[in-house]
């Protein structure tokens, strides 16, 4: 008995420290965590995804369905054929080990997230319902090997993203709407192995796909033109049927042309099938050089020609050549003229040279912001090579006036929410219970002849997806009124709750700030980096932040740049408005670019540190401009401790401050060239959450404001 008790007592404690050993070796990455709540959320919660949570859960764990990890890591999500209805949400990309992604043969709809998983090396989305065009995010994808997003309703040109997919083998982008030409992106996917691109509206050639060591083509059903690259006719599958392509053998390549790369070393092993027409192909080939076609008769007549031509200029080259050697001997200080080089070279590397000194060139224009005014051009939703525009449809509701004065009783005084430099928001109540704000526009901001700008500008808005980004939902362009709708977020603003909060138990948290931080992060990386062409929003500031009931902010006026007032007094009420935000750029030229919205990002996050205004002239002389003040001390630990806002009560913690602080000194750098692009801000922010303390957190911190602890505020790692 003594001994089954010494035994017993042995058994548990090793029990014990087996179970614990088992849950912390199954314990999921916090943010992956959090990227599958995420997900679950947006699929609507279908109760068949077995072990899925929206609050807590361990995945790698509990073994949730469809989920497979490596260690805590989530490394491949298989979820096809489930009957999934909904989007996909907006975390994706927190799923850094994520391998392999597929959501094939669901219900799922909205676009395709313009952040993913950066590193998948297969992504299967095919046969959902799926809208909006390829994100740019899938050109930083360098591991892809796999990519079938086909049977969708992706529309729009394809997009020039794939220069760095060199290991993509497989790219299905068949039945779906895309139109355009191939990108010339294509051209650089050395492994790709198999091509589908039936049943879209693509036009153009085929020939940037010559060279490709392709086993499988389909370029069934679409608009191609031109002649089939006989290079391309010698693939085991090839079909190209309901195109458009001219009748007859392709001309014969330029004279002095280097033969394309044989192709059967690539191949892999085909059927029976595929044999036989190969080698139909191959015997075409050899029937074709028994004898000279007209065609080859007339390249060697044209051949010789360019030979002559070529001889010609030589010979006048070197003419010249000996005159300027001449003119220069005579030059001071024995040294030739400025430019004799480029003439005495050769004509193969005078263009080498010429390019590289273009690309130079290049090179240094990017280092200086265009200006404001071609930012503002470009913004248009439609551009090409040329100065012509071609107009977007408009996807954003068009309202009447006569509906718009009923759900604000004729814009009365009583439903005004707010005003800026276009003119004054109101709070909307339809009679569906929907409540909506609504921006008119007054009139003496816009002329009536720029109906076309606001309807242009109106259709590129309503395009703006982002959970950070308040949606605009529809529009009034009647009687020259021109109003917008947007999606109505109740919680107020970011300035007001920071500096004109009068129930101080209610100050934002240190969570709150940083998670406020990042999101608006988010859209302006959206903005900058995701559309193309970026949007500069102009007029970035803690006003134009609106916080929803859970402190998710929503960054509002994206976009109205398009718009800008053509009036003093609307110019000046700008001016006064953002002065404390203005990048230094702006206040002395004028000039504004996304770098310049990256300045304004810093001011806002100084606010959040200190809870000071921009420009506060009811502070003393040294203290009134919130960036000059605060810059100095921002790397002095003792110093940034004085600096925050008092409403935290000391509530922080220490390491996050500091790593907060360096944020900000980055991005409110006087020179525009030296601030961080908007990505890198988002990194920066999301390395400061995943290093951030934690610490055992209470159930009356879930609200996002501040509580009094004896110690410090817990840190929550969920945002």
């Amino acid at each position: 008995m003594a001994a089954t008790r010494v035994a017993s007592s042995l058994f548990l404690p090793i029990a014990l420290i087996f179970a614990a050993l088992h849950l912390s070796l199954a314990n999921t990455d916090a943010t992956d965590v959090q990227a599958l709540q995420v997900l679950y959320n947006a699929l609507n919660s279908p109760s068949w995804l077995t072990g899925w949570k929206i609050g807590g859960g361990d995945p790698c764990g509990e073994a949730w369905k469809g989920v497979t990890c490596e260690g805590s890591a989530v490394v491949s999500i298989e979820l096809s054929g489930l009957g999934l209805n909904g989007t996909l949400g907006y975390l994706l990309s927190d799923l850094m080990s994520l391998r392999q992604l597929d959501l094939s043969d669901n219900k799922i709809h909205d676009t395709v997230p313009y952040q993913l998983p950066p590193n998948l090396t297969s992504l299967n989305l095919a046969r959902n319902n799926m809208s909006g065009n390829l994100p740019y995010s899938i050109s930083a994808m360098t591991s892809l090997n796999y990519l079938n997003v086909s049977h969708n309703a992706l529309s729009v040109s394809i997009g020039d993203i794939f220069a760095n997919l060199a290991d993509l083998s497989t790219l299905d982008l068949s039945f779906n709407d895309f139109s355009g030409d191939l990108p010339p992106s294509f051209g650089s996917l050395s492994n790709l192995s198999s091509v589908f691109l039936q049943n879209n509206q693509l036009t153009g050639s085929l020939s940037v796909l010559v060279g490709l060591p392709l086993d499988t083509l389909n370029v069934a059903n679409n608009n191609f033109s031109g002649w089939i690259p006989h290079e391309l006719s010698s693939i085991r599958n090839f079909i190209s049927d309901g195109n458009s392509f001219d009748n007859g053998p392709a001309p014969p390549p330029p004279p002095h042309t280097a033969p394309p790369p044989k192709r059967s070393s690539h191949h892999r092993s085909g059927s029976g099938s595929n044999k036989a027409h190969a080698s139909e192909s191959d015997k075409e080939g050899a029937d074709s050089h028994n004898g000279l076609s007209s065609g080859a008769i007339i390249g060697i007549i044209l051949g010789s020609i360019f030979l002559a031509v070529v001889v010609l200029l030589a010979l006048a080259l070197c003419i010249r050549k000996r005159k300027r050697k001449e003119k220069g001997v005579r030059t001071s200080n024995g040294n030739p003229p400025l430019g004799t080089n480029n003439v005495t070279l050769p004509m193969q590397e005078q263009r080498v040279k010429s390019a590289a000194a273009a690309a130079a060139a290049a090179v240094v224009t990017d280092l200086k912001p265009p200006p404001a005014e071609k930012v503002i051009a470009e913004r248009v939703p439609s551009k090409n090579g040329s100065v012509k525009r071609i107009k977007s449809p408009i996807t954003a509701t068009s309202y009447t006036i006569a509906t718009l004065q009923s759900a604000t009783n004729s814009f009365s005084q009583e439903f005004i929410i707010g005003e800026g430099s276009l003119g004054r928001v109101y709070r909307a109540e339809f009679p569906n219970g929907r409540i909506m704000a609504i921006k008119k526009i007054d009139n003496a901001a816009l002329s009536l002849q720029e109906e076309d700008n606001f309807l242009e500008a109106v259709s590129y808005m309503s395009r703006l997806r982002h959970p950070n980004i308040v949606t605009l939902a529809g529009y009034c362009a009647e009687h020259g009124q021109r109003l917008l709708v947007y999606e109505y977020i109740g919680n107020g603003n970011l300035h007001d709750m920071l500096h004109f909060a009068e129930d101080s138990s209610k100050a934002l948290s240190w969570n709150a700030r940083v998670r406020i931080a990042l999101g608006t992060a988010r859209a302006l990386e959206y903005l900058h980096e995701v559309c193309l062409p970026s949007v500069v929003h102009r007029n970035f500031k803690s006003a134009n932040i609106l916080l929803d009931e859970d402190l998710n902010p929503h960054l509002s006026d994206c976009g109205l740049a398009a718009l800008t007032p053509n009036t003093e007094r609307q110019v000046s009420t700008q001016m006064v408005g953002s002065f404390g935000y203005s990048a230094p750029e702006f206040a002395l030229s004028g000039i504004y670019t996304v770098k310049s919205d990256v300045y304004s990002f810093g001011v806002v996050m100084l606010e959040l540190l200190t809870g000071r205004k921009p420009l506060d002239c009811s502070r003393a002389r040294s203290e009134q401009s919130l960036v000059r003040w605060a810059t100095p001390q921002l790397h002095d630990i003792d110093a940034l401790a004085k600096m925050v806002d008092p409403a935290l009560n000391g509530m922080y913690p220490a390491k996050s401050l500091s790593r907060f602080a360096d944020i900000i000194a980055l991005c409110v750098q006087p020179e525009p060239e030296f601030r961080p692009p908007m990505s890198e801000v988002v990194q920066a922010l999301v390395r400061l959450v995943q290093r951030a303390s934690v610490v055992k957190r209470r159930p009356s911190d879930e609200s996002g404001f501040a509580h009094r602890t004896p110690d410090h505020e817990a840190f929550d790692m969920s945002f």
